[in-house]
């Protein structure tokens, strides 16, 4: 449906959508490249959200025009139908021109590092057709589920990369939480169903068993991931995916057992699978980290796919206590990296 001009029913109220970003394990299982040749195998994939939010506010602008402003990435302005999809906010222009919108400024404020591995531009994606679904709802039309959203924003993604992309950062974003992601290849049902691992009153608990540290150095996901799918198309690593997958079902059980110790050891084995596959997904920092995190007993795994952006630990709370001053110093030494302040987030849209 065509929204039109939002100046004015803007100018009433600004609306105001937020999604988390994610913490991941057992992820490129989500591309349809992998997922439909290796589904007698039940591919999963677990996520984690994270309160590290993404904020997108929609306010009123000259009719005609469509201003989108992102922190960390800058500002633009185009007529409908007219910006570049390539263009750093290029996503966000194509997400408003499939509601054909205009007189509208959309400004987004991401809470984690630029290009991390969190989920980013799908992050903002989910959140931004969110709003739209507001708007939706505010002009008397249904509004969109969660699924609905999750799933829209992948497609538009997909068509705008040019690259196969998963389901996991916008399903993440969409319904936060703890959760175990199957991919359903039957045409008659929707590409996703959702296990929780934790029940929302006790995610919480989960805080202490974690720490997540951004690397410093941005990550593009498509170069590792492109090298992924070209080479799993060409016939090579198969039994490396297939063990994969077996990883992320034993991580997904540790995780719903609270299990930290079976956690980390099936982390640590498909780091070191991947890092296998292609050595890039960890750079110089990452690979300290990992070895540090496996020394005190916890597990380390890269965010999305690797090659900079964040490096996330699990393990038994004494532990990650330990690991925590160990990481805090070796990030120390590289002015961007640090530890991020975050915990788990129940709540998915809002």
């Amino acid at each position: 449906m065509k929204l039109g001009d939002l100046n004015n029913l803007l100018r009433e109220r600004a609306i105001t959508a937020s999604t988390p970003c994610r913490i991941d394990f057992g992820g490129t299982l989500d591309i349809c490249t992998f997922h439909y040749p290796l589904r007698h195998l039940d591919p999963v994939t677990v996520n984690i959200a994270l309160d590290r939010r993404t904020k997108v506010d929609l306010r009123p602008f000259k009719q005609g025009l469509v201003r989108i402003s992102s922190s960390g990435i800058g500002q633009a302005e185009f007529a409908p139908f007219t910006a570049p999809y390539d263009h750093p906010l290029g996503l966000m222009f194509a997400v408003a021109d499939y509601f054909g919108v205009h007189g509208v400024s959309i400004e987004i404020d991401s809470a984690s590092p630029p290009r991390s591995g969190l989920g980013g531009s799908s992050v903002a994606a989910v959140a931004l057709i969110g709003a739209f679904s507001k708007v939706l709802k505010r002009m008397g039309h249904n509004a969109l589920s969660q699924g609905e959203i999750a799933l829209l924003a992948h497609a538009i993604e997909q068509v705008v990369s040019g690259v196969p992309c998963g389901y996991q950062d916008h399903l993440g974003a969409a319904y936060g939480g703890v959760n175990c992601w199957s991919w359903q290849t039957d045409p008659s049902q929707r590409p996703f169903s959702r296990r929780r691992l934790l029940p929302d009153d006790s995610q919480s608990d989960l805080d202490a068993n974690l720490l997540v540290a951004y690397l410093g150095v941005t990550h593009v996901s498509k170069d590792v991931n492109g090298t992924w799918v070209r080479r799993f198309v060409a016939g090579k690593d198969r039994d490396q995916w297939r063990e994969i997958i077996d990883l992320s079902h034993r991580f997904a059980d540790a995780l719903a057992a609270n299990d930290m110790v079976r956690a980390a050891e099936a982390m640590n084995s498909e780091t070191a699978i991947r890092k296998a596959m292609t050595p890039g997904v960890l750079e110089s920092m990452g690979d300290r980290l990992f070895a540090a995190a496996k020394e005190t007993g916890c597990g380390a795994r890269f965010t999305g796919a690797g090659g900079g952006g964040c490096l996330w630990a699990m393990g038994e709370a004494e532990a990650i206590a330990d690991l925590r001053p160990v990481w805090a110093k070796m990030l120390g030494e590289r002015d961007s990296a640090g530890l991020i302040d975050c915990r788990v987030d129940s709540r998915g849209l809002i």
